[in-house]
């Protein structure tokens, strides 16, 4: 029988940064880089993004969804602290209703330098808010057979999530324009299939040994086995605007996986 999983929970939410008075992006992860090009300490542990006005941050690993609610929400308030310390605001929407991809700095890290190399225009573009839970699952077979499963509920999730109806001052007629943009990168958007463990693993091997990707983490599909913790990360849906449609929506994806495993 397949052992239980542990479905303990964890969120990461990419965030904007923004002029309280313009309303336009602002930079401001480029004020915690230090000269050795690393994040300088601060209270949580701040994520750089392709973009200088957007900020990642992900809670502590969670057992119950209580416990992920208070951590989301002293996750956002810290965010929230820091940013009018400098005299800017945080907002969490999958993208921006009017600031232009075009005018944003890139952050001065060569991992970010390499995705731009790599992607061009289609990363520069890429100004958009994602959130993605992680729903613990020791089990690798499981893991995989989960991620065939939830492939149809995806765009499920998606719906519930949408937070992305405007782009460069217009409104796109879409709740999710984030995820029509996501689409032009490569290796994105609902999984393919993958049989067994064996599978994935040959398809990370082939294309980590033909020199297409590092490793795992480029797979960028909107449900993964993560390459490094032992979950599967639900990446479909766009960061929701009140904490608890997030952990609403994290719980469901919870409850999923508990059924799953039940059947």
């Amino acid at each position: 029988m397949i052992p239980r999983p542990s479905l303990s929970l964890g969120i990461e939410e990419e965030y904007q940064i923004i002029d309280p008075e313009t309303r336009e992006m602002r930079s401001f992860i480029t004020q915690f880089i230090g000269d050795d090009g690393k994040v300088i300490m601060v209270e949580r542990d701040l994520k750089p993004e392709l973009h200088q006005s957007m900020v990642e941050l992900g809670t502590p690993v969670c057992p119950t969804v209580d416990d992920l609610k208070n951590e989301l929400i002293q996750q956002r308030s810290f965010l929230i602290n820091l940013a009018e310390q400098k005299g800017l605001r945080v907002v969490a929407a999958a993208t921006h209703p009017f600031s232009r991809w075009l005018d944003q700095p890139v952050t001065p890290l060569p991992r970010y330098q390499g995705v731009l190399d790599d992607m061009q225009m289609l990363a520069q573009r890429l100004l958009i808010f994602g959130m993605h839970v992680h729903v613990g699952i020791e089990d690798r077979a499981f893991a995989v057979d989960c991620m065939n499963v939830v492939r149809y509920m995806l765009p499920h999730l998606l719906a519930l999530s949408t937070s992305s109806p405007f782009w460069l001052g217009r409104k796109t007629g879409l709740k999710s324009y984030r995820a029509l943009i996501f689409e032009d990168f490569p290796r994105s958007g609902v999984p393919e299939l993958c049989r067994s463990v064996s599978d994935w693993d040959n398809l990370i091997n082939t294309l980590v040994n033909t020199g297409c990707v590092p490793d795992g983490s480029k797979i960028w599909w909107d449900a993964r086995p993560h390459h490094k913790y032992p979950t599967l990360e639900f990446r479909a849906c766009d960061i929701c605007t009140r904490v608890d449609e997030a952990i609403a929506l994290a719980a469901l994806m919870q409850a999923i996986v508990l059924w799953l495993w039940k059947m």
